[in-house]
């Protein structure tokens, strides 16, 4: 009598159990029928992980070669010649320009186009044959202290053997020993190598980057989805005028955060400002539109704030990686360098860096000012194009 009613409290259970896992199966593959309609979630859930695969397996490089190098050069002799060859043979240094002079030098790499200058004395080769230890110059922009150390081992260990095949016949004396020249480095902007003086610069464009994204990609389908659009849309404005009304007031808040860190980064890094405020001010107002136009053409393709925030890590995780903000930009592979270029977040890095370290001016940030005025007049015109298909 007393195992019948555990039997049926058993069989209750059983069924209980049985009930409760059914419900869970439901839930289940409801869950995955929602992601199946969810397209622009399931494409994130498989396109992130694949993007950092890619990016981190084939783009990303800490020993960066073939370096952007200017050559300055007042000995035509053949000497002189061997040596450039053998700095070339590195595989460090890509000798592109050829300056005219130390200010024209100076000028390449304040530009950015230069990140070393080879720099041969006119009396080099002379000295040199007189065993008078001639000095040769390497002029390094060590901003990035990464790929400036690197290419430095380099230069000094193919200076040492660079006259092998010059110094025969009645120089074969001056082969013997220690190298008959002195290879002088200057690391120009960053002598003692300091990490944060180029990346708390750095900062500043990366977390604008990912905070103009985020508020502006949210600022349509907020509307959307607070059920605001139709009153938005009875009001007498035009697309263009809804863009500048949202987009403006997170330009005063990308600016606020701005000085911010300008002023954390004097007080607490000791990262000097060099350059003027008045460049890097305009400059920076430019970049933060550049995002904020880019975040608006995100919140006319999401349907919901969910898709939204997705659309900015599938933006911003590619820009901190190719942009040369944790690794060397010229230690990627070509192709990776030129999605780079067309990141706002890699102008703006070289732009930041420049005047901070550099003390650079407007002539000589024209071409990255020049990309990011592009990118902004681009993203203004796609949002402008996708909000009134939004509309309609």
């Amino acid at each position: 009598m007393t195992d019948a009613p555990r039997d049926s409290e058993t069989r209750r259970r059983r069924s209980g159990l049985a009930l409760a896992l059914n419900r869970i199966l439901a839930m289940f593959v409801k869950e995955f029928i929602q992601l199946r309609r969810d397209r622009p979630t399931f494409a994130m859930i498989v396109g992130i992980p694949l993007m950092q695969l890619l990016l981190f397996g084939y783009a990303i490089n800490t020993d960066p070669r073939h370096l952007p190098t200017a050559v300055l050069s007042s000995d035509d002799s053949d000497i002189a010649r061997a040596m450039i060859g053998a700095l070339r043979a590195t595989d460090y240094f890509d000798i592109k320009y050829v300056a005219h002079g130390e200010e024209d030098a100076d000028r390449l790499i304040l530009s950015n186009r230069a990140q070393f200058v080879i720099q041969i004395p006119p009396d080099f080769t002379r000295r040199l044959i007189r065993g008078e230890r001639p000095s040769l110059l390497l002029v390094a922009d060590a901003t990035d202290p990464t790929a400036a150390s690197v290419a430095i081992a380099g230069a000094v260990g193919a200076a040492q053997q660079a006259l092998d095949r010059e110094l025969t016949g009645p120089l074969a004396h001056l082969a013997q020993g220690p190298p008959p020249f002195d290879l002088l480095v200057q690391r120009r902007y960053n002598p003692a190598g300091e990490a944060r003086r180029n990346i708390v610069p750095g900062l500043i464009g990366t977390i604008l980057t990912m905070t103009m994204l985020i508020y502006t990609a949210l600022s349509v389908t907020r509307e959307l989805e607070r059920g605001t659009m139709e009153a938005l849309l009875a009001m007498p404005v035009t697309p263009t005028e809804i863009m500048l009304g949202k987009i403006t007031p997170y330009v005063l808040v990308g600016a606020v955060q701005m000085a911010t860190i300008l002023l954390v980064a004097s007080l607490l890094f000791r990262v000097p400002i060099v350059g003027s405020l008045a460049v890097l001010g305009p400059l920076t107002l430019l970049f933060i539109v550049a995002n904020l136009s880019l975040g608006y053409t995100l919140s006319t393709i999401a349907v919901n704030q969910l898709q939204a925030i997705q659309m900015t890590f599938f933006i911003f995780l590619p820009s901190m990686l190719l942009s040369g903000f944790l690794f060397p930009f010229y230690g990627m592979p070509v192709w990776a360098q030129y999605i780079g270029e067309a990141l706002p977040l890699t102008h703006y890095l070289r732009i930041v860096r420049s005047v901070m370290l550099k003390g650079s001016g407007f002539a000589d940030l024209a071409s990255d000012a020049g990309a990011l005025a592009v990118f902004t007049l681009v993203a203004m015109s796609i949002a402008v194009m996708r909000f009134r298909q939004t509309l309609d």
